[in-house]
């Protein structure tokens, strides 16, 4: 998001706080179709080491949005832009639950439930398109290629299943899970560290 150092409202690190959640979230449910591909072969460290993974990031976001409190409430001009803001992720959430849902019933009904997590994420993807401009931050942009490639990839060059150490596994729930957990984790990341940038920002300049 585009702020001066001196004008970051509270709303705009409330808005950075629940992109970090949703990351946390969503980057350990991918994490968990990941695991699900592997059929049960040594997963459970993964399971673990997911949760840790998830909880800690979720932990910033929490943190990022007690720290929000101290800020200043915003204008009523730049309050009436989140509420618009809010309104549009809204939609778009909205659209990309439905298409979600559309694939999903689309792939069982042809018998193809192995296609469905690489097409969710291309939906998934895709939504971080018109999210960019939304939240001004431009590395949605990337995060929403990244995943769309990841998934286009996946299918065209990756073999359905595979054997790892002689267990078979769903190779197309593997890379896409595990891949789309740390593309949405290090985005995540990402907003984490800027939220805190504001944070420190903020208060040093209502110290002055």
């Amino acid at each position: 998001m585009r702020h001066t150092t001196s004008t970051i409202p509270r709303a705009a690190v409330r808005g950075s706080s629940l992109g970090v959640i949703f990351m946390a979230l969503f980057g350990t449910l991918w994490a968990g179709i990941g695991i699900g591909g592997l059929q049960g072969w040594g997963s459970t460290w993964l399971i673990i080491t997911a949760v840790i993974v998830g909880l800690l990031l979720l932990s910033g976001g929490i943190s990022l949005l007690v720290a929000s409190k101290q800020l200043s409430q915003p204008a009523d001009s730049i309050t009436r832009r989140w509420r618009r803001v809010w309104m549009w992720f809204g939609i778009i959430f909205t659209i990309e639950g439905a298409a979600i849902g559309a694939a999903s019933a689309i792939c069982t009904a042809a018998n193809h439930f192995n296609l469905l997590f690489p097409v969710m994420a291309i939906i998934v993807g895709v939504h971080f398109i018109p999210l960019a401009p939304l939240f001004r931050i431009k590395a949605h942009y990337v995060t929403g290629t990244l995943l769309t490639l990841l998934a286009i990839v996946t299918l065209l060059f990756v073999p359905e299943h595979a054997m790892i150490g002689g267990h078979p596994v769903i190779t197309w729930w593997l890379v896409v899970g595990f891949g789309s957990s740390l593309i949405l984790w290090s985005t995540g990341l990402q907003i984490w560290l800027v939220g805190k940038r504001w944070v420190a920002a903020s208060l040093i300049n209502k110290e002055q």
